[in-house]
């Protein structure tokens, strides 16, 4: 059974920074696509960050390229989101997902939850201005 567990969430000032780390356990680590995604009250769950477990490939949306850096330690079958420079519109809930899909489909769908099947519980981020 695929898990996945996020922590690091918490409050921040804007301009601040937060590590989020995703545990997984369950799968080969080594196969799968890694996302973060995040979730604003009344807004659609999107893509923020991604990453290839097999070969280190990433994927960063528009709105986080440059102040977010997405890692993983496949000794450790952990992914990071660090996260520098955090803005008010930062604030939401932060998930964690995987699944075995090949990159090309990460790339064309710009991280779409939709193609993710495995999920974390989320860990709530939140910018005070």
């Amino acid at each position: 059974e695929v898990q996945l567990v996020e922590s690091g969430g918490g409050l921040v000032q804007a301009g601040g920074s937060l590590r989020l780390s995703c545990a997984a356990s369950g799968f080969t680590f080594d196969d799968y696509a890694i996302g973060w995604f995040r979730q604003a009250p009344g807004k659609e769950r999107e893509g923020v960050s991604c990453i290839s477990s097999s070969d280190g490939s990433t994927y960063y949306a528009d709105s986080v390229k440059g102040r977010f850096t997405i890692s993983n330690d496949n000794g450790k079958n952990t992914v990071y989101l660090q996260m520098n420079g955090l803005k008010p519109e930062d604030t939401a809930v932060y998930y964690c997902a995987a699944d075995p899909i090949p990159w090309s489909t990460v790339v064309a769908g710009r991280i779409r939850a939709a193609d993710f099947g495995s999920w974390g519980q989320g860990t709530q981020v939140t910018v005070s201005s």
